[in-house]
């Protein structure tokens, strides 16, 4: 099994829902459930990585109120070195909508002071070597994206193949926006984008053209994924070979944190080696458990998906 961390954005999620309409201003709604949990991409990341019984390791940070304290202890030893910031704690709001759908109110907080010194001090490099990293959150931590070229030099130098999922930009993506990203693809060995975030990103509507388009703008021997939702996930693999897995149908309960489900059981699976369609079997599966189920659960072990795999 290759090396796994996750590098990024751990922040709270607080879920409040199903509301529809949308209430009118000074009213009060009163909703059926609500949970306070691990949130950010790195967050449910690394949430499904404990599920699946693999080893990783973490580079976050957080701000110095209650709910930082709340996130370290959620990770223990996994958050030891975790900077504190003189901030508070990065809070997301998440309203669900009775279609699964989400809209989000989310502060600040600590996740734009997360840098590259303090990745630099809680990674060792010589231990990841020849693993997979993957990078989240690039619209929110500001002082480390301003710093990806030393990270990517980093990472190059430890053979740490970068997996990138920088989210959905704040202002959307403009051409800015679109630009930095391929910038950024240029140096990464696997890309974990949406439909609509991958053929927004090339202006091409087939996912399979975009998928390959993207591939034209990354080292020859990377991978790109695209998570479809309900539709599953496709992906072009290092010698531009194309794989699709279908979703099983599902009842969904709550889909926030689908796609980073997904990018943990897909990576996991590809750290252990296993076939690439195998990999987004993987990932599919654990997602659709993720969303379908409350409590969230995360269904078997990659052990249990391994042995499937090697039948």
């Amino acid at each position: 099994m290759r090396p796994l961390a996750a590098i990024g954005n751990v922040n709270v999620d607080l879920i409040l829902g199903p509301a529809e309409p949308w209430p009118k201003p000074g009213t009060e709604v009163i909703v059926d459930h609500d949970e306070l949990r691990v949130g950010g991409c790195a967050g449910n990341n690394a949430l499904a990585w404990d599920s699946l019984g693999v080893d990783y390791v973490i580079a976050a940070n957080v701000g110095n109120d209650q709910f930082g304290t709340w996130l370290k202890e959620a990770f223990g030893e996994r958050s030891r070195n975790w900077p504190v910031e003189a901030v508070g704690t990065t809070l997301s709001v998440g309203i669900t909508h009775p279609d699964g759908e989400r809209t989000f109110f989310t502060t600040r907080g600590h996740l734009p002071l997360f840098s590259f010194p303090e990745v630099h001090s809680m990674l060792d490099g010589n231990r990841l070597r020849g693993g997979y990293a993957l990078l989240s959150g690039s619209f929110l931590t500001d002082a480390l994206t301003l710093a990806y070229d030393a990270l990517f030099d980093w990472a190059d130098a430890h053979e740490i193949a970068v997996a990138l999922d920088t989210g959905w930009p704040l202002d959307g993506w403009t051409e800015t926006n679109r630009l930095r990203t391929l910038g950024w693809l240029k140096r990464c060995h696997c890309a974990l984008f949406n439909e609509v975030e991958t053929t927004t990103l090339t202006g091409l509507s087939d996912p399979a053209e975009a998928a390959l388009s993207l591939k034209g703008e990354m080292p020859a021997e990377a991978i790109v994924v695209v998570k479809r939702g309900p539709h599953g996930a496709l992906a072009i693999d290092r010698d531009g070979g194309t794989f699709s897995v279908p979703a099983p149908q599902v009842q969904v309960v709550d889909t926030i944190g689908a796609g980073d489900v997904f990018n943990a059981g897909f990576l996991a699976a590809l750290a252990a080696e296993m076939p690439l369609e195998a990999c987004l079997k993987t990932g599919v599966t654990i997602a659709s458990e993720a969303i379908s189920t409350l409590p969230r659960r995360y269904g078997k072990p990659l052990s249990a998906f391994l042995e499937e795999s090697r039948r």
